[in-house]
Order: structure tokens, then C-alpha cells, then sequence
């Protein structure tokens, strides 16, 4: 008898729930329960069940299947969250922050990547045959993207407010299309050094330019859109429905454009959403309890994202062949990107003369990385995948960035509670749990 996939939903969606209880007990953000729980439901623990116990043909087993199939809220998840996070754009609060966030977000994204750049350059002058240059350059500019749903969860369920909270939401909306040039450049010189082809100016730096503009004129064009309904559309519902069309429609143009018959642009659909938010919200004035809906509706959303965030990592790749070399490196990128993001971002706010709270804590805010930074992994796998010369080193890029992103979304969440509580901006009767929040 063959397992449903309803079945499974619905003991996943229970999981995450109780975890929420475990997690009030041990005082820990609901983040790490979630996570904890989607590896515990798995297919590398819950799916042994149903695949007699052994890991033989467990990447094809029927929980593995169940966990390909709901890919796809995976990327509405981080749809609605960047549409969330743009709504933080608002003009009257950049005014105060906006060269600031710019400076902050520029040195914190290229701190981390030089910082693991440096550190694996001298890990491949020490063992060239294990730590190749294409793993050097990809790693480096992956290091630079901060998972903003991980934020965002413990900002909201710890109704977290201040100075800090305010620099932090346009820094990781930002972060993203850093991210996505750095990627771009480094990807294409790391396919040059590894294949031996000639550099190309268009791959390297007008494609990922026109790739940032093309998904930001989309966002604007959806923002534009849903405030211009709201004129006719007065009810909450309605103008809930009206968001979610959006993220389906920014998911929509992404993978449109992905075709080889539109030039196969890698468009970013989190820029489009972030886009569409900030101009909804700067637009409408009347936008607020459209967000109260949309953040009730989006709660079992975000669950199932972080559920299966943790049920996707790989836990195989610690009984491979390459299981220690992968843990090496995995330990040298986890540590010098921290050690980057939090001297970048205490640079970029000593440099702009920010508040002493957002010095000394803004950086450690920043450590989560999930989402952006397994899908760059996953397009550099799925690339390098394409020659026997770089095929190796593609999947040694997913591996390492699978293995530092279990460590990252369990203790990244932590660190941002304590961040975040250390900052004053954490009210103390809503510690350790809000029961209204996720």
C-alpha cells in the first residue's frame, strides 16, 4: 500500500506545529523547530520507514518524491517574503536610513565574499586537488546572499521593533542583488578557469546587469498593477487575492524568461516581489490591512518553507567519500563568512555614523543562509554538471553549501534572537514566544 502524499502534508504541517511547543520550552525561535523537524521528516530519517531502512535509492524513495513535488512552495514561500520584506521600503523610513543601507549592504555582501575568497585561497595552495579555483570563486560569491526568511520569521514572532530592525529589512532585500552580480561575475570567470574558454564581456556583466533591470521593471509594473485594483477592489480578501497573483505572476515571468527563445535570462523572482511591494506600499497609503491578511494567510506558508528547507538537506553527503573534505571546507566557509558580514556590516555602519546597536550587532543578523544561496548552488551544480572537467566541483558547491546552510538556519535564528534582544528592539513581554505569531 502506497503512502498519500496528503497523509504526509498533513503529519509534516502537525510536526511543525508541535515543534512551536518544544521550542517555547527551550526558548528558541520556531525557526529552528521547523528545521529541526522538516530533517526529522525526511527522507534521510522519517523516509527510512519506506525505504526498508537503508539509504540504498533513497534520493528516488517515495518521501523524496513527496519532497520534489512540493518544491514549488518553496518558491512561493520566498515570493511572499520578499514581497513582505519590500513593503519595508517605505520612502519615509529610507529617507532616514537609505545611504546607510546602500554603504552597509555593499560592504557586508563583499566582506563575506573576499573573506572566504581568502580563506580558500590559501586552502588551495595547501591542497590544490581537493580545493580547485572553481570552487574558490563560486563559493566566494555565494557567501555573499543572506536568507531574508529567516529574519523576517524571528522579527515577527518576536514583534521586534527599533533602529536595528529598520536597518536590517532593506539590508537583506538589498543583500540578494549583490548577490546576483557577484554570482554572475565570479560563476562565468570560475567556467573560464575550469573550461579554458575566453572571457565573455556579455555573460560576465551585461547579461546579469540587464537580468537585475529586466525583474525590477517587472516588480514595478506588477506594484503598479495591484494599486491601481485597490482602487476598485476595497475588500481585504480581494485585495489579498490581488498579492498572491502577483507572486505567481513575478514566478511566472521568471520562468518565462528562462526560455532560450527569450534570451534564457536567469531573472530574479525575489527582486520582482520586493520591487512590486515597495512600490505598493509607497503608492498606497491604505496598504496596512491588506499586509495584516496576507501575514495571517502566509503562516502556514513559511511553515512548510522551513519544513522543507530541512527535509531537502542531504544528510548522505557526511558518509560519502568526499564527506570529510566536504566538512572541511564547510567549516572554513561557515566561519569566515560570518567573520565577513559582521566586519563588513560594522564597517559600512561606522562609516555612516549608524546607532552603536547597529555597529555591534547588525552583522550577527545577517548569518542565516537557506533559500538564495542553495538555488545559486543548485545553478552552479546543474551548470558545472554539463562538462566531465567541472562535474565534480559542481556537486563538492551544492554539498558544501547544503551542509553550511543546516548549520546556518539552526544557529543563524539564535543569533539573531540574541542580536536583536541584545539591541533592546525584542519587547521584553513578548519573550520568549508570541502564540499569535508563527
Amino acid at each position: 500500500m502506497s503512502f498519500p502524499i496528503f497523509a504526509y502534508i498533513a503529519l509534516f504541517l502537525l510536526a511543525g506545529l508541535l515543534s512551536t511547543r518544544l521550542m517555547k520550552v527551550l526558548r528558541l525561535p520556531n525557526v529552528t523547530g521547523y528545521i529541526i523537524t522538516g530533517i526529522i521528516m525526511g527522507p534521510y530519517v522519517f523516509g527510512l520507514f519506506f525505504n526498508n531502512f537503508t539509504y540504498d535509492g533513497i534520493k528516488t524513495s517515495t518521501i523524496a518524491n513527496f519532497i520534489n513535488q512540493l518544491s514549488w512552495v518553496s518558491q512561493v514561500a520566498l515570493g511572499f517574503i520578499a514581497f513582505s520584506i519590500g513593503t519595508s521600503f517605505k520612502a519615509s523610513a529610507l529617507k532616514a536610513v537609505g545611504k546607510r543601507v546602500i554603504v552597509i549592504t555593499v560592504l557586508e555582501a563583499l566582506g563575506a565574499s573576499v573573506m572566504v575568497f581568502l580563506a580558500l585561497m590559501v586552502a588551495h595552495f595547501i591542497f590544490p586537488n581537493q580545493v580547485g579555483w572553481e570552487l574558490v570563486l563560486t563559493l566566494s560569491a555565494i557567501a555573499s546572499a543572506t536568507a531574508p526568511a529567516a529574519t523576517l520569521m524571528v522579527i515577527k514572532q518576536y514583534r521586534a521593533r527599533g533602529e536595528l530592525v529598520n536597518t536590517l529589512l532593506p539590508v537583506v532585500a538589498l543583500d540578494d542583488a549583490v548577490a546576483l552580480i557577484l554570482f554572475a561575475v565570479l560563476f562565468q570567470i570560475a567556467s573560464t578557469v575550469s573550461l579554458g574558454s575566453g572571457l565573455d564581456p556579455y555573460r560576465m556583466i551585461v547579461k546579469p546587469i540587464l537580468e537585475i533591470l529586466i525583474s525590477l521593471g517587472f516588480g514595478a509594473i506588477l506594484g503598479l498593477i495591484i494599486s491601481f485594483a485597490n482602487k476598485f477592489f476595497k475588500s481585504r480578501n480581494n485585495r489579498l487575492i490581488f498579492c498572491i497573483f502577483t507572486i505567481f505572476a513575478a514566478l511566472g515571468i521568471y520562468m518565462l524568461f528562462r526560455q532560450p527563445e527569450l534570451g534564457g535570462f536567469e531573472l530574479s523572482s525575489l527582486l520582482t516581489c520586493m520591487m512590486a511591494g515597495a512600490l505598493y506600499t509607497n503608492l498606497r497609503k491604505d496598504s496596512g490591512p491588506t499586509f495584516d491578511v496576507l501575514e495571517r494567510f502566509t503562516a502556514p506558508v513559511y511553515m512548510l518553507f522551513f519544513l522543507l528547507s530541512g527535509a531537502s538537506l542531504d544528510l548522505t553527503i557526511f558518509t560519502s567519500p568526499k564527506g570529510l573534505v566536504v566538512l572541511a571546507i564547510a567549516l572554513v566557509y561557515i566561519v569566515f563568512r560570518v567573520i565577513g558580514k559582521w566586519g563588513g556590516a560594522f564597517a559600512g555602519a561606522s562609516l555612516t555614523h549608524a546607532p552603536d546597536k547597529v555597529r555591534k550587532y547588525l552583522g550577527l543578523t545577517l548569518v542565516p543562509q537557506a533559500g538564495v544561496a542553495i538555488g545559486l548552488a543548485t545553478t552552479c551544480a546543474s551548470l558545472f554538471g554539463t562538462s566531465p572537467a567541472t562535474e565534480e566541483a559542481g556537486a563538492l558547491v551544492l554539498a558544501i553549501v547544503l551542509t553550511s546552510t543546516l548549520v546556518y538556519e539552526l544557529v543563524g535564528p539564535l543569533v539573531t534572537k540574541f542580536a536583536l534582544s541584545k539591541a533592546g528592539e525584542i519587547p521584553e513581554e513578548n519573550e520568549p514566544s508570541s502564540p499569535k505569531k508563527i
